[in-house]
């Protein structure tokens, strides 16, 4: 017990680089840990990691992930759908069979993950609310440190 102890507090000390605290996001796990889930529901973010117990109600992702999907996915099937009109000129009716539910289930595809990387990045950077929360925990986390190895 005081092994798994010791490495949740070493775990919940160590600093999690940007590209790190986003890839987690991504896959949808606490920035902090990479463990815990960081959504409750397809778009609510938790208010807090199961396993570490990282706050996560300081995030304010808004609209920003549905921009980059957008983007994204524009600069993906605008291109894809320019090149089949131009290369086999398909019927209008064919054009939106396929590039309809391709936009759409890919946007779908992408909106969690996207806002999930925005949700590591302003927690790795300490944006919002984020920055108070985790100055106000590293001292705490420190003192349990302290009390565990006496």
């Amino acid at each position: 017990m005081d092994h798994q102890i010791r490495s949740r507090i070493t775990q919940m000390t160590e600093t999690v680089s940007l590209p790190k605290a986003m890839l987690r996001g991504f896959t949808m796990k606490c920035p902090n840990c990479g463990r815990g889930h960081l959504f409750g529901r397809f778009l609510k973010v938790a208010d807090h990691c199961e396993v570490c117990g990282e706050d996560f109600t300081p995030q304010r992702a808004d609209d920003f992930p549905a921009y980059l999907v957008i983007v994204v996915v524009g600069h993906v099937v605008v291109p894809a759908l320019l090149w089949m009109e131009m290369t086999y000129a398909p019927p209008a009716w064919l054009q939106l069979a396929i590039w309809l539910p391709v936009t759409l289930f890919s946007a779908l595809a992408l909106l969690q993950p996207t806002k999930g990387a925005i949700v590591g990045l302003q927690w790795q950077l300490g944006m919002e609310g984020f920055a108070a929360t985790r100055h106000v925990a590293a001292p705490a986390r420190a003192n349990v440190a302290r009390t565990k190895e006496a």
